[in-house]
């Protein structure tokens, strides 16, 4: 690295971290996180790395000090002198490894999407907001990947039940064919391209969610309707909303950051 590459990187280093901290901070404020739930991004100058929280509740972290940087290998710190880590960091790595188009992943328990792994009613983009869930997305049950000696916690607690899951968003060697894969009785994972990107994605899994919820709430109470069934989004329209958002995913992360910073919870020294 020449001098006059250094400054550049560290401050590009330094704008990531600011990012994590503050799309982890976002999360929680809109509550798809609470004290269990984490971010990550794959780390801008070594793609065998990446970067996410110490093991803290998301909206606490501050400082570059709270981030800890793994290999993707195998989820173990750089540093070995790092703070303890979250326990599901291979749910991140395993993603990393498998799709080298990924560069940012959420893991979430939020309330509003739980019910949908579980019931039997699979959740579908039911507004433009949420063209990128696709037509249908798909449930990863733990049971079916679990060894005799795993512990049945519904956690993923290492590599082997790590790649099961990343395995299952499918799609080419590169890039997976879902970017959000429900896990039965558990939560949520969210894959994407960037830091924005993976927070407004998880933010709007969990609106779909509730939007959808009230929508099959709302048509029970009336079984008399004669508007039909629920209607989703077409193959076509999950395309062509998909592609119009993302044109799109300045503004709401802008008005975002905004909300974290004048809430007085949240400090962010990056």
């Amino acid at each position: 690295m020449s001098s006059s590459q250094e400054p550049n990187e560290k401050l590009v280093l330094q704008n990531y971290h600011r990012d994590l901290i503050a799309g982890s901070h976002i999360l929680h404020y809109h509550n798809v996180v609470d004290a269990f739930g984490h971010l990550s991004v794959r780390h801008p100058f070594n793609p065998k790395t990446f970067l996410m929280s110490r093991n803290a509740a998301p909206g606490t972290i501050s400082s570059p000090s709270d981030l800890v940087e793994y290999y993707i290998e195998d989820a173990r710190p750089v540093d070995p002198n790092a703070p303890a880590g979250f326990l599901e960091r291979c749910i991140h790595s395993e993603c990393y490894k498998r799709y080298p188009s990924i560069n940012s992943v959420i893991h979430s328990h939020s309330e509003s999407v739980v019910p949908y792994t579980f019931s039997g009613v699979s959740l579908r983009a039911c507004y433009h907001m949420a063209g990128f869930l696709g037509t249908s997305v798909p449930i990863w049950d733990i049971a079916d990947a679990q060894k005799p000696d795993d512990i049945s916690d519904l956690l993923v607690r290492n590599t082997h039940l790590g790649g099961s899951l990343a395995g299952s968003f499918a799609g080419s060697p590169d890039t997976p064919e879902h970017v959000v894969m429900l896990m039965r009785g558990h939560g949520f994972t969210v894959l994407a391209g960037s830091i924005q990107d993976c927070v407004m994605r998880a933010i709007y899994t969990q609106k779909n969610a509730a939007i959808q919820t009230t929508a099959l709430i709302t048509r029970a109470a009336d079984p008399t309707a004669t508007g039909g069934p629920v209607k989703y989004l077409s193959k076509k329209e999950v395309e062509d909303t998909t592609w119009s958002i993302r044109q799109s995913a300045h503004r709401p992360w802008g008005l975002w950051l905004r909300e974290v910073e004048a809430c007085g919870l949240y400090s962010n020294s990056a």
